[in-house]
């Protein structure tokens, strides 16, 4: 196995508004993450993974980056934020931000410039179709329900959001897009950031065509997870940006890539696969579904033997195989709280809306309760 700082490090994640509060306004920012950097460095973190702290109108806590090169007021300021960057580095720990590669803020700059008519430069920045039949181009759904098309008035057509309707997908089809999104990746990286967990990694390529998923049930829509999740170009797209930006740097990548089993994760992160270092594995997250891809609030009893023949395999295979073995044990919530420990070849599964911070060890999963803030 290569020696990599990243596999020998403890993770930290912290959700910044709910943090610390360093100004009295109730809200969590830079300064309070900096007046705890000590007490993290006494726990012995090595790495910090901060949830999104760009510019945002925060529809979706932040993962709706309305400019990818500031930060939301809330949080502080740049220059805030390189305090934070130089005091972690001045402790010997590590910045892992957290970015959104497959979409963007209704708010931001491109956006407002791509629908704002059909021959505008930008159009193509975002995945713009006519409707068909009186309705939206495709029957998919969104993961936040409902179609993943939304009808722009102005111009009379569709934006595709797999997720709300105010973080419209960017089109990957368009290389200035992908030219300017590994430009950006690398503005940070020059700033000294130490990684990134990419956020919805694994959906940044749709179906060629954007055809209908199938619908035997005839409903509006339907879960069309094979028509945008883990297709091969997504590989490619990595592959080029590793290959471009991130090989040039020391750092540690993650993914998020739901959907996969051990054998696929390795498709992301298998040495000599120039893409990530690590993925997020959430097969054990389907334990309590009624159904496969099931709603989270229809649920049914799951047992912990179950739980650990997912955990032993994703470590047997990623031991055998040639990713690098990770345990983590987290809490997580969905309909209810529940503890769920997980083993991937590769990172940590976290909720975005869970507001705690966590220790992620790769050694023996252990669950830790954070010191209350004075």
């Amino acid at each position: 196995m290569n020696p990599k700082w990243w596999k020998e490090s403890v993770a930290y994640q912290i959700y910044p508004i709910s943090f610390k509060d360093s100004n009295g306004d109730g809200i969590g920012d830079l300064r309070g993450i900096i007046s705890k950097l000590d007490y993290l460095q006494d726990l012995g973190v090595d790495v910090i993974w901060v949830c999104p702290i760009y510019k945002s109108p925060n529809h979706d806590n932040g993962y709706d980056i309305s400019d990818y090169c500031d930060i939301m007021k809330e949080f502080g300021t740049m220059a805030d934020f390189d305090v934070m960057l130089r005091e972690m580095h001045a402790r010997g720990m590590k910045l892992m931000m957290d970015l959104v590669l497959n979409h963007t803020s209704h708010q931001h700059p491109w956006f407002i410039e791509s629908r704002s008519s059909k021959d505008n430069p930008k159009r193509d920045y975002y995945i713009w179709r006519k409707g068909k039949n009186g309705g939206p181009p495709n029957n998919w759904e969104s993961y936040f329900s409902g179609s993943v098309w939304e009808l722009d008035p102005q111009t009379d057509e569709y934006y595709l959001h797999l997720y709300s309707k105010y973080q419209p997908d960017l089109n990957w089809e368009n290389q200035v897009v992908i030219d300017k999104l590994h430009e950006m990746v690398e503005w940070w990286l020059k700033k000294g950031v130490d990684g990134f967990r990419f956020d919805a990694i694994a959906h940044i390529i749709k179906a060629e065509g954007y055809p209908d998923a199938a619908n035997p049930g005839g409903t509006a829509t339907v879960r069309a997870y094979e028509m945008f999740s883990n297709l091969e170009d997504v590989h490619t797209m990595l592959q080029n940006l590793h290959d471009k930006v991130l090989y040039f740097y020391d750092i540690m990548t993650v993914g998020e890539t739901s959907g996969l089993g051990p054998e696929q994760a390795l498709d992301y992160v298998g040495d000599g696969r120039r893409e990530l270092n690590m993925t997020f594995m959430f097969e054990h997250m389907n334990l309590d579904c009624a159904a496969p891809g099931g709603g989270k609030w229809d649920t049914v009893p799951w047992k912990l033997t179950d739980l650990k023949k997912i955990m032993s395999n994703w470590q047997t295979f990623c031991i055998t195989g040639d990713g690098t073995p990770t345990i983590c044990a987290i809490m997580i919530s969905r309909a209810r709280y529940r503890v769920s420990g997980m083993t991937c070849s590769t990172g940590c599964r976290q909720p975005k809306c869970w507001p705690h911070s966590f220790i992620c060890w790769r050694a023996r999963p252990t669950f830790i309760r954070e010191k209350k803030s004075e």
